[in-house]
């Protein structure tokens, strides 16, 4: 099964146009996480556009009811090797933010600025250009695999119920994962995710003894004070050596300039891609537990510590069976006088969730840049710019995966 790329090029080539007529549908559909009735009309649109391929729909309720549906479109093949191709429908822009920044389609500098053009929409786009070229041009590739094409509704947020949702209709069957984010692109090199970091979130609580800040001070003991001594001390556990990082993101405290305040709170994160690395973090910052340094003068009362992991997604480290699938897309390049390289990822996808059940790679997508950013300005000095995809790659990156997927029908 060794199509010719200059027939997969003049299928893609000519179905172009039409690729960008679902994105801008799909761009103009608001579809935040907590969007619920944007998301599911978002997945309905995405079921309509993939409905001519040959794919039926299946929709399944999230665990979190102020989300949409999560979305998964099959097609049989002749055999039931299964690829799983994975994207997802929401973003994280509200309404109001995109209105508030003007934010919408617009094609400008050779990019396409918009609200999810590149994380994740143009991915699914890309998607949908890749399996209109097999179809056409390279039919008993398409026709080998059992195709599954899986949207969460809730990416943004990281929940597990999708990827068990997934595996549970399709695991047993699925012999890759296919994550569609948005991938480096620069002429004949395309940069591919073999490994993300894991994450865990915690929460530190500080409690302490209120008392009027001007008539019974010595009384109290200050929990912002035991707060702000502690939160040095968890920036510190950052180590670029371990390619740890450790962010405090969000702190709490009082509720009166005349009192001392007895709470205060901070969240934050922590990610590493050794799985090691993120269990000792964890449980130095558990380590916190008990008796703070801050106490009353007048009875020496002390402040009380309580951290806590609230959550996480696992990491996604450097594996054997990426790197097979790795080297399937480099002898895929190869054929196209092109060549790949590996990334690993600091930002958290579907793709951490799915590694540890299947041979899994990333960054399938088009490339582009400034995802999760909305704001515009018209000073050419100004940092900030809006959410972009580059559609000159999509061509290329379409190319590269037909190429690909017709390597894994030879090689698996």
């Amino acid at each position: 099964m060794n199509p010719d790329p200059a027939v997969l090029r003049a299928a893609l080539t000519r179905d172009y146009p039409a690729s960008l007529v679902h994105l801008r549908e799909w761009v103009g559909i608001n579809s935040y996480t907590h969007n619920r009735d944007g998301v599911n009309a978002l997945a309905q649109a995405t079921a309509l556009a993939f409905a001519p391929l040959g794919f039926t729909a299946e929709r399944v309720p999230c665990v979190d009811e102020r989300c949409g549906e999560h979305l998964f479109l099959r097609r049989p093949g002749h055999t039931r090797k299964t690829l799983l191709c994975v994207s997802h429908l929401d973003t994280v822009f509200p309404t109001k933010e995109e209105s508030r920044h003007k934010f919408h389609w617009r094609e400008a500098e050779g990019r396409i600025y918009g609200p999810g053009v590149v994380d994740i929409k143009g991915g699914t786009a890309l998607l949908w250009l890749q399996l209109r070229a097999l179809q056409a041009a390279a039919p008993k590739v398409f026709e080998h695999f059992s195709w599954v094409l899986a949207f969460n509704s809730a990416e943004e947020t990281l929940g597990d119920d999708f990827v068990e949702a997934a595996l549970a209709r399709f695991g047993d069957r699925a012999v890759a994962g296919l994550v569609y984010e948005s991938g480096a692109w620069e002429e004949n090199n395309f940069n591919l995710v073999v490994a993300r970091k894991g994450r865990a979130e915690f929460r530190v609580t500080t409690s302490g003894r209120g008392a009027h800040a001007g008539s019974r001070h010595p009384e109290g003991a200050n929990a912002i004070a035991e707060l702000a001594r502690l939160v040095p001390l968890l920036e510190a556990l950052t180590d670029s050596a371990r390619d740890l990082t450790v962010n405090v993101g969000r702190i709490r405290g009082g509720e009166a300039l005349n009192r001392v305040p007895h709470e205060a709170k901070c969240e934050g994160e922590l990610r590493a891609f050794d799985p090691v690395v993120l269990t000792a973090t964890k449980n130095a910052i558990l380590g916190l537990n008990g008796s703070g340094h801050i106490a009353a003068v007048a009875d020496s009362f002390r402040c009380q510590v309580r951290a806590e992991i609230t959550g996480g997604t696992p990491a996604w480290p450097v594996n054997a069976a990426t790197q097979r699938l790795f080297n399937i897309f480099s002898a895929a390049a190869g054929r196209l006088g092109a060549r790949v390289t590996t990334e690993q990822r600091g930002g958290l996808s579907d793709g951490n969730l799915f590694a540890p059940h299947l041979p899994t790679i990333d960054g399938l997508g088009p490339a582009g840049g400034n995802a999760h950013t909305s704001e515009w300005s018209d000073d050419p000095k100004a940092i900030k710019r809006p959410e972009y995809l580059e559609p000159a790659s999509m061509l290329p990156k379409a190319l590269l995966n037909c190429m690909s997927v017709a390597e894994l029908a030879g090689a698996l």
